[in-house]
């Protein structure tokens, strides 16, 4: 007996077969789980997804195009609508959109506002250690401002005071997600001639006076880590609005590369083999001419595809963080004096990635008391980065320069930590976070 003759399938009804399959495992694989206090952890960030961001995952994985690609250009287009901005290039990290931002404002194209080895450029020293380190790599000094409880931004007026000849920059981050004041540092830029970089990789969606953080700077920088707003396992983004940056931001992501086809095009500029650059001969392959000292900074677009299907989602990732902020907020509020809780910069509204919380000065218990008691009762804790980043061992033989006495920062190293805010924690998740520190404090 010899089998039915099929029809051969053909390549779209079998991708959709896969796709649907994926729907369907993700719905068994990544079923919901009842919460049980006490012994389901509850972490202080995590990505949140379905089965859209698996299929498309899977989508481009079955194209097999290994590197940038549909996905990616798709992500950088609807990534600047989404921002107001033109521009948006996808980098492999945050900690690379940082580096690619500081590292073209060093191109030889930008003439006496080029950011060279000596010059100097302001942050705060309450960091994240690679929104610094770019700066240090550039052979740039760091000069470095306080940043203290409860907004943990640095103020204008610090920033201000640190500005001196040889200030070319002001590379800042709004703190967990709290946007510095946009205005008044635009100011501070616009005045001494600066360039203003925004790290924005934890404040997504933020707004200040009205205004998305990134509409104040020269160049935003973005992460895309599961921990942040919305992921791609691994990834970032450089904005601008400036079209001169845009494709100096290309060049240095690419190799360093002169050549600006896409992966997989040829001859855009319609004289590939008549350019003459540097002491190349006249003639020489434009795809193998390198005008700045580069990187390969360039994100997949299988990790691309999941950001595509994470970005419609960004609306509502930020008002449950909002949510799950204001619930620990008034959780939290009677137990305020010994704890200093959060407060938003004037005049703005964070899309919160973590709730800070600092121990006040003279309180019966020490951070490390209270994170020790949260972490026993299954609720994660971090430490706000690197605290005051002129005391990391790295830092030792860094040179920098410091203005003012850092008293902030060094509170913050000593007494500040946050717990999460991130979407997938539920009401029933915030509420035992609550009862936790007044369990602690029932106990004092």
């Amino acid at each position: 007996m010899t089998a039915p003759h099929l029809p051969a399938a053909n390549e779209a009804s079998l991708r959709e077969a896969v796709l649907a399959a994926v729907r369907e495992f993700q719905k068994v694989k990544f079923a919901p789980r009842p919460f049980v206090p006490g012994q389901t952890p509850i972490p202080p960030s995590g990505k949140v997804f379905d089965a859209e961001e698996m299929v498309s995952l899977v989508d481009s994985g079955l194209d097999f195009w290994l590197t940038t690609g549909r996905f990616a250009e798709k992500f950088e287009t609807d990534f600047a609508r989404r921002l107001g901005l033109p521009h948006a290039l996808l980098v492999n990290s945050g900690s690379s959109a940082n580096l690619l931002a500081v590292t073209a404002l060093t191109a030889p194209e930008l003439g006496h506002r080029r950011l060279k080895p000596g010059d100097e450029v302001i942050s705060t020293a309450v960091s994240f250690p690679t929104t610094i380190n770019p700066i240090i790599q550039c052979g740039a000094v760091p000069v470095l401002v306080d940043a203290a409880a409860p907004t943990y931004d640095a103020l204008p007026e610090h920033i201000a005071a640190a500005v001196t000849p040889k200030t070319r920059a002001i590379v800042l981050a709004h703190t967990l997600g709290n946007p510095f004041d946009l205005k008044a540092v635009r100011e501070i830029a616009d005045r001494h001639d600066l360039w203003l970089v925004e790290d924005c990789c934890d404040a997504l969606g933020s707004r200040h006076a009205g205004e998305l953080v990134s509409s104040a700077g020269d160049l935003a920088t973005f992460s895309f880590y599961p921990a942040h707003h919305i992921t791609m396992g691994e990834g970032g983004a450089v904005a601008t609005r400036n079209g001169r940056l845009k494709k100096l931001l290309e060049s240095f992501r690419d190799w360093g590369r002169d050549c600006w086809c896409a992966p997989g095009k040829d001859d855009t500029c319609g004289k590939r083999f008549r350019w003459q650059l540097g002491g190349l001969p006249e003639g020489y392959d434009h795809k193998y001419t390198y005008s700045h000292l580069g990187y390969n900074l360039k994100a997949t677009d299988m990790q691309a595809a999941v950001g595509v299907a994470q970005l419609p989602k960004l609306d509502g990732f930020i008002a449950a963080r909002r949510r799950n902020f204001d619930a620990l907020k008034a959780g939290l509020k009677p137990f305020e004096e010994h704890l200093i809780l959060p407060e938003p910069t004037p005049n703005s509204e964070p899309s919160w990635f973590g709730f800070p919380i600092s121990v006040r000065p003279g309180a019966p218990f020490t951070r490390d008391g209270l994170t020790a008691f949260l972490e026993s009762r299954k609720i994660g804790t971090r430490l706000l980065f690197a605290g005051n980043i002129t005391r990391q061992p790295y830092f030792k033989d860094v040179a920098h320069r410091v203005v003012g006495d850092l008293s902030g920062s060094d509170a913050v190293m000593r007494d500040a930590f946050w717990i999460g805010v991130y979407p997938g924690l539920t009401p029933e998740m915030t509420g035992y976070m609550a009862a936790a520190f007044a369990e602690f404090f029932r106990g004092l």
